[in-house]
């Protein structure tokens, strides 16, 4: 056996189907969409959503709930972060800005602090909201923190 006498074992492989070209190759006619209807149509393609005629499920489904448009979205960080965050880079004051740079937070992002881990480091820590907790924790290692 070589290279140029490799053959796909028998039954393998299968010729295309080679539909609407005429009534002898078994595909002519309606070339396997079967008789009318908008399936049978050039260009058809189905709505999103549709199923049939049926009333779609999203109309069945009743609405429900809203969305708060005075929302807050805050990115959370917690203190464990911050020691390690003080530990590596050496800084003892945290504010957004520090955060971007480390990739921590996207530009618009509010942070708040949450109280997760121990912290050791002193640390003035500047962010737009602060956890019980986490305040209690930045306060009892003599730290400042300040709500922008």
């Amino acid at each position: 056996m070589e290279l140029n006498n490799l053959t796909p074992a028998k039954g393998s492989v299968k010729s295309e189907k080679r539909i609407g070209r005429g009534q002898g190759s078994g595909h002519g006619g309606t070339s396997t969409r079967g008789h009318k209807g908008a399936k049978s149509r050039s260009g058809y393609s189905k709505k999103i959503g549709f199923e049939g005629g049926q009333m779609p499920l999203q109309r069945r489904v009743p609405k429900f709930g809203f969305k708060n448009i005075n929302r807050k979205d805050y990115k959370a960080i917690n203190i464990d972060v911050l020691q390690n965050l003080a530990e590596s880079k050496g800084v003892s004051a945290i504010d957004p800005q520090v955060l971007r740079e480390v990739g921590l937070i996207a530009k618009n992002d509010r942070v708040k602090i949450l109280g997760n881990g121990a912290l050791t480091v002193k640390l003035d820590v500047k962010a737009h909201a602060f956890s019980k907790s986490a305040q209690a924790a930045i306060e009892a290692v003599s730290g400042t923190v300040e709500k922008l």
